[in-house]
């Protein structure tokens, strides 16, 4: 039977190759077909733009917006409304065409690529549909480094979307993306090319990574050691899930004094740590664990849910919470409330904040505290703490765990892994993969938590950051001497960059789980075993006598 689709961008894709009649995401055929659309007019743009830069003074604004977003769009989880995407296509389409214009009038030559159709129109650098997915590149290794590359732009394209709205930006990281989206479309590029492709965008995405760092911290001050309240009030509350600290700041100044609490779930759970959110006394805490809990855990809230970037878990039919869904930005699912943000970079919150006037406050679901914000800044003020437990042997190893979160019942080796390591470890984390172990008791070593959770999964640069200083202070010339061990679990693109970032500070034998990403060609895989000593995970006792203690 012939394949209505083809997706292998997340870790729990079907069977381990690929999902061919529907996502295990819960996207449809036809959705995931438009988003193959939808990134071919992204490169499409890129090739015109591409050439277009060599003629001007610096790069088109609306193009670079517009690239991020449609790239945050197509990353797994985030997007379900095929409407919204089919918006975006559009709008690419006059936009690329507007490039065109401009470039015959500065006669600019552009590559020859051969006319096509989109709903009757014709247009260049936009295929029909079976010419668009990922399979229309035959040769497997090929395919192979090119997906690699393009999962982790998606993930750097997730990071800078949130540094924009921030009012940061790089455009050497733009420059980057539409030259290599462009670069992969039109140019026979080899393996060995490809390759070194391959760290190129990790650079990048050390650089993204760093540039939203700085927009948080100068925006919202440095996280600090917090604890994060698991318990509920009385009030009725709105549930913030996804990304976007923009977001955070804007709905809590427009919810102050009107009698209704802010929770945080998922990957906002951190936004408690920054200093500028403390002084909300609505600020009321975290409800609830990872992405995928939450068809049952947003029944419990029993107030509305706003869906800042990916993280959707399509609710079922009888679910009572849809129509108390609301996304923005990138996010999207048919039948919710989008909240679009103004020419000013503004949003407008009222509706919500009227949805949530109308409903009960949350059914509490667990009590007690959390504790986090072990940023960089912080650990590093603790340096000379850490550095004397490692010399007199209280900390043998540090653990990275940082990663994603997901369904698979194989994920429980994660806890179990955190629960048998021995109590001279300390995990270093960041990301939803923490909700695996971020509640277990622990314990400390001479005053340290034994799990240090430094943020959201682009907070995984905080990690490298403590590891480059550790190197400094211990005199150290290879990053690959310290007592730093990584098992990593992956979901989707984003954790995709954090691990290209890895690779490009020089961060060898990385263990990745629950499973091997399928879009890695058995001659890559061996590449990058070769290369990087990057492996898979095997059993919790083996792990750790191979992590711990060779």
């Amino acid at each position: 039977m012939e394949n209505s689709m083809f997706c292998f961008q997340c870790q729990e894709t079907a069977h381990g190759t690929g999902c061919t009649l529907r996502g295990i995401c819960g996207k449809d055929s036809e959705t995931a077909n438009t988003m193959d659309l939808l990134l071919f007019v992204v490169k499409g743009i890129s090739i015109v733009h591409n050439e277009l830069r060599k003629h001007l003074t610096k790069g088109d604004q609306q193009v670079n917006k517009f690239v991020i977003d449609a790239l945050f769009s197509t990353i797994t989880n985030a997007n379900f409304d095929r409407q919204s995407l089919i918006n975006r296509i559009e709008k690419g389409l006059q936009i690329k065409r507007r490039l065109i214009s401009l470039s015959i009038e500065k006669r600019v030559d552009l590559p020859e690529i051969e006319e096509v159709y989109w709903e009757g129109t014709t247009d260049t650098f936009f295929p029909k549909e079976k010419e668009a997915g990922i399979l229309n590149e035959k040769n497997e290794d090929i395919r192979s480094l090119k997906e690699l590359i393009i999962y982790g732009i998606k993930g750097m394209a997730a990071y800078l979307a949130h540094t924009i709205r921030l009012g940061f930006d790089d455009e050497s990281i733009h420059r980057f993306i539409q030259e290599t989206l462009a670069d992969i479309t039109v140019r026979k590029l080899s393996v060995e090319m490809l390759t070194a492709l391959v760290i190129q965008t990790g650079e990048f995405g050390v650089k993204g990574m760093a540039l939203l760092d700085k927009a948080n911290t100068e925006r919202f001050g440095h996280p600090e050691i917090t604890e994060v309240n698991l318990g509920v009030r009385k009030n009725p509350g709105i549930l913030i899930s996804g990304h976007d600290l923009k977001d955070m700041e804007e709905l809590l100044e427009q919810t102050e004094g009107s009698g209704i609490d802010i929770y945080t779930h998922g990957e906002m759970l951190p936004a408690h740590y920054y200093p500028a959110f403390k002084k909300y006394k609505h600020f009321a805490g975290n409800y609830g664990n990872a992405w995928w809990r939450q068809r049952e855990e947003f029944e419990s809230f029993r107030g509305p849910i706003l869906f800042t970037t990916n993280c959707i878990v399509p609710p079922l039919a009888s679910a009572s919470y849809k129509e108390r869904m609301f996304t923005t930005n990138a996010s999207g699912y048919p039948g919710c409330n989008h909240i679009e943000t103004d020419e000013n970079g503004h949003k407008e919150f009222s509706e919500i904040i009227r949805k949530a006037r109308a409903c009960s406050a949350p059914l509490e679901i667990e009590k007690g505290t959390i504790t986090g914000g072990f940023a960089h800044h912080q650990v590093l003020q603790v340096a000379d703490k850490i550095v004397e437990a490692v010399k007199n042997g209280s900390i043998r190893k540090f653990v990275v765990m940082a990663g994603c979160d997901g369904r698979m019942s194989n994920r429980n080796y994660y806890a179990e892994f955190a629960q048998a390591l021995p109590k001279d470890t300390i995990i270093l984390t960041a990301g939803c993969a923490k909700y695996r172990y971020n509640k277990l008791q622990l314990g400390e070593i001479n005053g340290i938590p034994r799990v240090l959770d430094a943020g959201q999964c682009n907070d995984s640069y905080s990690l490298a950051i403590i590891a480059l200083k550790l190197k400094e202070i211990f005199k150290l010339q290879d990053i690959n001497e310290l007592p730093i061990v990584y098992n990593i679990a992956w979901y989707e693109q984003k954790a995709v960059i954090v691990l290209l970032a890895l690779l490009s500070l020089g961060v060898k034998k990385i263990h990745i789980g629950p499973t091997l990403p399928a879009f890695l060609s058995p001659q890559i895989t061996r590449t990058l075993t070769d290369t990087f000593g990057i492996g898979s995970i095997t059993t919790v006792d083996k792990d750790i006598e191979n992590m711990i203690y060779s």
